[in-house]
C-alpha cells in the first residue's frame, strides 16, 4: 500500500510541470471530456484518496468486533486491497496521459478494470466470513451464520456475472456505465431480498 501511495505521488511531482493550469479531470459516459480542475488539485486528490483509504483498510481489520473471522479471509482481504489501489494508480496514471496528450477512451479504458474488481469482489465474498465491514452486511446475514454463507455463496456467484457483463460494457462504449451500474444494482438489491427470505426460512 505504502508503495503505491509512493508511486501516485512520485507521478504527480514529476509531471506537474508539464500539466496545463486547468486539467481534464471528468469524463461522460461517451469518454468525452466534461470537468477539469486545477492542476494543483488534479494531480493530487487521488494519491490523497489512496492515502485514505489505505489507513482505513489497515484499520479494518483491527477494529472489526470480529477481527478473528477476517484473519480467516484475510489473503483475499488483502488481494481486494492492493488490487483496489492500483486501479486507482492507473487512474491516476490515465488522468496523466491524457492531460499530456496520449488520449485512451476511458469508456474504454474502465470496463476491464472494473471488470476484474468485480470479479475479485466476487471470490472475496465467496470467502469472508462473518465480519461487520466486509461483505452483504444486512441484519439478517450478521444475525445468522447459516444466512451469511448462503448470501455470500450466491453473491460471489452474482459478481462475476456482473463482471462479465461490465466487459461487454466495452463493444456498446455510449452505454458502458449502465453495463456496470444495473448488474451490480441488480445483484445487490437482489441479494438483501435473499437474506431477509433465507432468515425467515430458519427462524
Amino acid at each position: 500500500m505504502a508503495a503505491i501511495f509512493i508511486i501516485a505521488i512520485a507521478l504527480s511531482i514529476y509531471f506537474y510541470p508539464s500539466m496545463p493550469e486547468k486539467m481534464a479531470s471528468h469524463w461522460n459516459a461517451e469518454g468525452k471530456v466534461n470537468g477539469y480542475m486545477s492542476k494543483n488539485v488534479a494531480l493530487f486528490l487521488i494519491p490523497f484518496v489512496i492515502l485514505l483509504l489505505s489507513l482505513l483498510f489497515i484499520a479494518i481489520p483491527k477494529i472489526d468486533p470480529l477481527k478473528a473471522n477476517i484473519e480467516n479471509f484475510r489473503k483475499y482481504y488483502d488481494g481486494f486491497v492492493i488490487l483496489f489501489l492500483a486501479f486507482m494508480l492507473s487512474l491516476h496514471l490515465q488522468i496523466i496521459l491524457w492531460n499530456i496528450g496520449i488520449k485512451a477512451p476511458f469508456n474504454i479504458f474502465i470496463p476491464p478494470w472494473i471488470a476484474i474488481l468485480f470479479f475479485y469482489v466476487g471470490i472475496l465474498l465467496e470467502n469472508a466470513k462473518q465480519n461487520w465491514f466486509v461483505g452483504i452486511r444486512t441484519p439478517w446475514t450478521l444475525s445468522n451464520r447459516i444466512v451469511w454463507e448462503k448470501t455470500h455463496r450466491l453473491g460471489g456467484k452474482l459478481f462475476k456475472i456482473a463482471a462479465i457483463v461490465a466487459l461487454i460494457g466495452i463493444i456498446f462504449p455510449r452505454y458502458t456505465i449502465w453495463f456496470i451500474l444495473l448488474p451490480v444494482f441488480a445483484s445487490t438489491s437482489y441479494l438483501v431480498a435473499y437474506s431477509y427470505f433465507e432468515y425467515q426460512k430458519i427462524s
